[in-house]
C-alpha cells in the first residue's frame, strides 16, 4: 500500500505492535532516514518487542492516545478494532495523530460464519473478538469515524494461513470464488481481511 500510493514517509507508528515483527520487518527494507514507533498496552507482549529496540525502531508500554505531542506521518492499527469495546471512540482519538493510517481488519462476517454453529463465537473465544465486520462495515465505519478513504483491497488470511480442518476444506474453493468474484468470494466463503488507507 505505501509503495503503490507513493507516501513519503520519515515516521510511522504501529498501534498494537505486539511481538514488534511487522515494524522490524519495516525498518529492515525502508530507507534509513525512516524512524519507526511501537506502542502497546500489554506488559507481556512488550517485553517480547522491546528485545528488537534499535536506534530507529522505539517501544513504548503506553497507550498511544494518551501521548499529547505524539504525531507521525503513518499509523498502522493491525487487526486492533475487532478487540476493542468501543472502537469508534479509539478512531476518533486516533485521527489527529497521523496524516496516514492503514488499517487491516478481519472480515469475520461470512455466510458461512453465520451458518455454522458457534464459528463466530470461536473467533470470540480464540481471538478475543469483540466486534465481527464485513467490507461494507468496515469502510462505513471508518468513515462514520470522520476518516476520508483512499484505497483497500482483499487480503487472503485464511485461504493461505487456515490450518484448520474446515479453513483447509474451504481453500481451493475460496481461490477458485475469489479469481471470478472478489466481493462474492469474501461475502459468502469468508476468510479474507481488508488492508485500508486512509486519512
Amino acid at each position: 500500500m505505501i509503495e503503490q500510493h507513493h507516501l513519503t514517509l520519515r515516521t510511522i507508528c504501529e498501534v498494537g505492535c505486539g511481538a514488534g515483527e511487522v515494524l522490524k520487518q519495516m525498518h529492515d527494507r525502508m530507507d534509513s532516514d525512516c524512524a519507526f514507533w511501537g506502542y502497546e498496552i500489554s506488559p507481556h507482549a512488550f517485553e517480547m518487542c522491546k528485545a528488537r529496540s534499535t536506534e530507529r525502531l522505539h517501544f513504548l508500554l503506553r497507550d498511544i492516545r494518551e501521548e499529547e505531542d505524539g504525531r507521525f506521518d503513518l499509523i498502522l492499527v493491525l487487526d486492533v478494532l475487532e478487540h476493542l469495546e468501543d472502537y469508534f471512540r479509539f478512531l476518533r482519538d486516533l485521527k489527529p495523530k497521523s496524516r496516514y493510517k492503514i488499517f487491516h481488519i478481519p472480515l469475520d462476517l461470512s455466510v458461512q460464519t453465520v451458518i455454522r454453529k458457534g464459528a463466530l463465537l470461536k473467533r470470540r473465544d480464540l481471538y478475543a473478538h469483540l466486534h465481527y465486520f464485513t467490507k461494507e462495515t468496515a469502510l462505513q465505519t471508518l468513515r462514520d469515524a470522520g476518516y476520508g478513504l483512499i484505497d483497500h483491497f482483499y487480503t487472503p488470511r485464511s485461504v493461505e494461513l487456515g490450518s484448520e480442518f474446515v479453513q483447509k476444506l474451504l481453500r481451493f474453493p475460496r481461490k477458485v470464488c475469489f479469481a471470478i468474484h472478489q466481493d462474492l468470494a469474501a461475502r459468502v466463503l469468508g476468510g479474507f481481511s481488508l488492508l485500508v488507507l486512509a486519512e
